[in-house]
């Protein structure tokens, strides 16, 4: 462990559920063209990083199942980041996990962006948010999001991000299912008999416009796939619903399963039904909550653009 330690930030890392994720097809680069909403939840992990007088990257994670090298998002971020702003110190970050791994909340992502945002904060670097998404794209699909957080959505591999007007705030139990995870990839695969290969992205205005007239309603188009083959979450989101639930869905490519609730009482009225998971009764997360939490200034809403476009980091910490 390095010794020496300077200056420390301390970030939450939030998880996020999609309230509405359609899979629109197979793009000509082989990703998969996306049309989402995504949307913050208070479960969160927490990162730490702190300046070392010895240079190079240390990464302590609490989640034995986690890689703490190069193959984990938050040392690949500060790496990235690090060459970016030409930070030539050293870095001592320490991971608490509490978002379940292989659940479709966001976790590894989130992590990454609290990684790149620290990063800033700590060394006072400024960098030009079109810039930092573009690096942040490069670390994950979903990292560019958490950049922004409250509610957004993402088009493209679901990295192109359109902030929205955030709604009231709702309470919800999240349902992580033991003994079952569902990883991105294998999600795909199951879900790639239904789709079609796309020579260019359709438009978004249909997506927008069916989102308006079923306001409200989530959907998820990896729920088909993923039931089928664990059947248990479509019993989980059914068991939500029978709980009270306005709504209930999977979350990202599964295995986590997500209910609205209309109060914070019936929430924790209705995680009482499931003993044998991991439950959290969390509430969504505004954006500007968000800003707050991460002790950044997150882009406002501005109708038809793109999150990108100003200087983030120095003076605004």
């Amino acid at each position: 462990m390095p010794s020496g330690k300077k200056k420390a930030v301390r970030l939450p890392a939030f998880a996020k559920i999609n309230l509405r994720l359609d899979v629109v097809g197979q793009r000509p680069d082989h990703y998969h063209e996306l049309r989402t909403i995504f949307e913050t939840i208070s479960l969160c992990d927490r990162l730490e990083l702190a300046e070392t007088s010895e240079p190079g990257i240390f990464l302590e994670v609490d989640d034995p199942s986690l890689s703490a090298g190069p193959e984990n998002l938050v040392y690949r971020a500060i790496e990235t980041i690090g060459s970016e702003i030409n930070f030539r110190g050293g870095i001592h970050a320490r991971l608490s996990k509490r978002i379940p791994v292989g659940r479709g909340l966001g976790g590894g992502s989130s992590d990454a962006a609290a990684a790149l945002i620290g990063m800033l904060r700590l060394t006072k670097a400024a960098l030009p948010l079109g810039r930092l998404m573009e690096i942040a794209a490069t670390i994950g699909a979903d990292v560019p999001f958490f950049l922004v957080g409250g509610r957004a959505l993402a088009v493209g591999r679901g990295d192109e991000i359109y902030p929205l007007e955030d709604r009231v705030r709702r309470s919800l139990v999240v349902v992580s299912p033991k003994g079952i995870a569902v990883s991105t990839k294998e999600a795909y695969q199951w879900l790639a008999p239904e789709l079609t290969r796309l020579s260019k992205p359709p438009r978004i205005w249909a997506f927008c416009a069916l989102c308006w007239s079923r306001q409200g309603i989530v959907s998820n188009d990896f729920e088909g796939p993923v039931f089928r083959r664990h059947p248990r979450l479509k019993e989980i989101r059914d068991g939500l619903l029978k709980q009270g639930a306005a709504d209930a869905a999977l979350a990202g490519s599964g295995s986590a399963v997500f209910g609205v609730f209309r109060s914070p009482a019936r929430a924790r009225r209705a995680a009482g039904a499931f003993p044998e998971d991991s439950v959290f009764v969390v509430e969504t997360v505004s954006r500007e909550r968000y800003g707050r939490a991460m002790g950044w200034r997150v882009p406002s809403v501005s109708a038809g653009r793109p999150a990108s476009g100003r200087t983030l980091g120095r003076r605004q910490v």
